[in-house]
């Protein structure tokens, strides 16, 4: 889920957890557990009871990591360098995914999924989630999602704006902004992910949901195999928030340099009224239930986040999702795929699904009554999966996404966006070689 941030830090690897290898009838399954994550907490222990039931004598280590979602991976990571702190099931964000197979920390699934007859009820384009580089699938996709534009319905009338808003490009977004900010000087006008803390958030959530929408419209060329920088759409993007901010359209830089904000804050100023647009996934709808908003949706509508200049084809989202996987030094792969096996069934997945706001990557859990009627919205939500984007499936991104977030913070504090953005470009070329870019 985008939702995952800020975090403890300072416990030794021993008093994480790790991979119970010296009990043959035991294995670990290690996943985030923070903030507004509760609802993996509570899924993974329904999983574990049913494990436990279906297999007796066998038990499930719970390892829940408490960090945000950065310090989550890089956790991970240090636990996956050793067989004897290595979780045998892994809860994998798909963006990560790449980086932990060229490291050599997953196990490839595909013989397993080829004797698993459920794998066919997969949506194919999920299913990319899981598949690395090398055309092999390491991790079964748990959900995805997709991402535009939650608006408050009673800020919108009150400040003169329609209650089925349809914006058609950038600027109509940011006209609605300052409507409503005018009206309601205390009102955040467009909330987005911007802090330090919300790590990937920030990059695909915000950055890409606008590089997306714009003529150059992808980090990557497929075709070409070749990372687009200098990017005139990322300038753009970068110039979009430049705006927003200085306008003071979006959440205060104070309240952007809270590592808190979106853990706690963020959530609760929609509840109370205080913000009227907040670019955002189909998961926010779920965390609010989880956090006891149970009537959001006689207040918050959404619609589709447009393109620049309202281009075709006229709007724009991004995907993403998370999948398990195995370790490639566990020792238990047999019970950690019966694990998996379990945990994904089409009864688990949309229990899943209805907790967390996410949606499916199983075909028949997405047309579950269940999914597709858990809400006003869940219907438009899923609408949006035939226009979706999906990050670049390359080891090269996490870095990349980090410099993205860095030219973020850069803009935050009042850099020129040309400038953030041609220095971001700069920074890619190095990252993945200058032979690997073309302009765009």
């Amino acid at each position: 889920m985008a939702v995952l941030t800020a975090g403890v830090l300072g416990f030794s690897l021993a008093a994480c957890g790790g991979s119970a290898a010296g009990d043959p009838n035991t294995i670990t399954v290690a996943y985030h557990r923070y903030g507004n994550t509760q609802n993996v907490d509570q899924w993974m222990q329904r999983v574990k009871q049913q494990y436990e039931q279906a297999h007796p004598g066998k038990t499930v280590k719970l390892d829940p990591v408490v960090a945000p979602e950065s310090e989550y991976l890089s956790k991970l990571q240090l636990r996956m360098r050793s067989a004897s702190t290595a979780p045998d099931v892994i809860y994998e964000d798909s963006f990560n995914l790449n980086s932990d197979v060229e490291a050599g920390y997953l196990a490839p699934l595909d013989e397993r999924l080829a004797q698993w007859p459920e794998w066919n009820q997969y949506i194919e384009t999920t299913k990319r989630a899981g598949r690395a580089a090398d055309g092999r699938t390491y991790g079964v996709p748990l959900d995805t999602d997709t991402r535009g534009l939650w608006y408050n319905r009673d800020l919108f009338a009150r400040a003169g704006l329609p209650a089925d808003w349809k914006p058609r490009t950038w600027d109509d977004v940011l006209a609605a902004a300052r409507q409503v900010k005018q009206r309601f000087p205390d009102v955040i006008g467009l909330d987005l992910s911007l802090g330090k803390a919300e790590g990937e958030s920030v990059s695909m959530q915000t950055v890409e949901m606008l590089l997306y929408g714009t003529e150059t419209g992808t980090l990557y060329d497929e075709q070409q195999k070749k990372w687009i920088a200098p990017s005139r759409g990322f300038a753009d993007a970068m110039r979009f928030l430049s705006t927003a901010i200085g306008e003071n359209l979006t959440q205060s830089k104070a309240q952007i340099a809270d590592a808190q904000y979106d853990k706690n804050a963020r959530d609760n100023l929609a509840q109370q009224g205080k913000v009227a647009i907040r670019l955002d996934g189909s998961f926010a709808a779920g965390n609010w239930d989880a956090a006891g908003w149970k009537n959001w949706s006689e207040t918050m509508s959404a619609t589709a986040m447009p393109t620049q200049f309202g281009q075709a084809p006229g709007s724009v989202s991004m995907s993403g999702g998370w999948t398990l996987a195995l370790s490639a030094s566990g020792k238990k792969q047999d019970d950690a795929f019966e694990f998996v096996k379990l945990a994904m069934s089409k009864d688990n997945v949309v229990e899943y699904s209805v907790a967390s706001g996410n949606l499916p990557a199983r075909e028949d859990a997405a047309a579950d009554p269940r999914v597709a009627d858990a809400s006003p919205v869940s219907r438009f939500w899923i609408g949006l999966l035939g226009n979706t984007h999906y990050r670049p499936a390359l080891p090269e991104y996490p870095k990349v996404s980090e410099e993205i977030q860095q030219s973020v913070l850069e803009v935050v504090d009042g850099r020129p966006p040309a400038e953030v953005a041609d220095q971001w470009a700069q920074k890619v070329s190095r990252i993945v070689e200058a032979a690997n870019t073309r302009a765009g």
